[in-house]
């Protein structure tokens, strides 16, 4: 039995995709996968599965979080073979939502990220890339610094979130979040309880 099927990831998934060695690309950057270890590369290249031509892209940060997702969330997606998933490693760059916007214009745009403080952090940066629009996020002490659009303001770290980014800065991007129910991230809830 290998490692996906432990975790409860059908195959119908596994085929979709392809895989055979938990081993995945984001150009020169691999990210590996094992029960003893998850290596997700800094890159600012991108892992893709799909054939590109659904209406939704799903984003998150490694491609076993997509699996694990789509695994978690089959349920919302009867016609999963028409969803891109983008994957951008584990420190997203603004220019990555850029790219990813150019790719797949037209599209409906999910952020699949953790629930915590890194992934709400991700969530602001790929969103901002979306929508063409750099942004700076700078730590201090008890707060996160954000600039965007010449605007600069502050945000204590359980305040921040996507919303709450958009909220301040009048932003409409018509993307959605979606986070795991109990766990940090959609392999954790694969770990401990299943499809929750």
């Amino acid at each position: 039995m290998n490692q996906l099927t432990e975790l409860g990831v059908p195959d119908e998934i596994q085929n979709f995709f392809n895989c055979n060695e938990l081993r995945f690309y984001y150009g020169d950057d691999i990210e590996e996968f094992s029960n003893d270890f998850h290596l997700i590369p800094a890159t600012r290249n991108l892992w893709m599965a799909g054939e590109g031509v659904g209406r939704d892209v799903i984003i998150t940060s490694s491609a076993i979080e997509a699996i694990s997702f789509l695994t978690c969330n089959k349920h919302r997606f009867p016609d999963f073979k028409s969803l891109t998933l983008v994957a951008v490693g584990n420190l997203p760059h603004t220019e990555q939502g850029i790219y990813i916007k150019k790719l797949y214009p037209k599209r409906q745009f999910t952020l699949a990220f953790g629930n915590d403080l890194y992934g709400r952090l991700a969530d602001i940066k790929i969103a901002a890339g979306l929508a063409n629009k750099p942004v700076r996020l700078l730590y201090s002490d008890a707060v996160i610094r954000v600039t965007f659009e010449g605007l600069t303001y502050e945000f204590e770290y359980a305040r921040l979130s996507l919303n709450a980014f958009k909220k301040a800065f009048g932003l409409r991007t018509g993307i959605s979040t979606v986070k795991p129910k109990i766990h940090n991230t959609f392999l954790d809830q694969l770990k401990n309880h299943g499809k929750l």
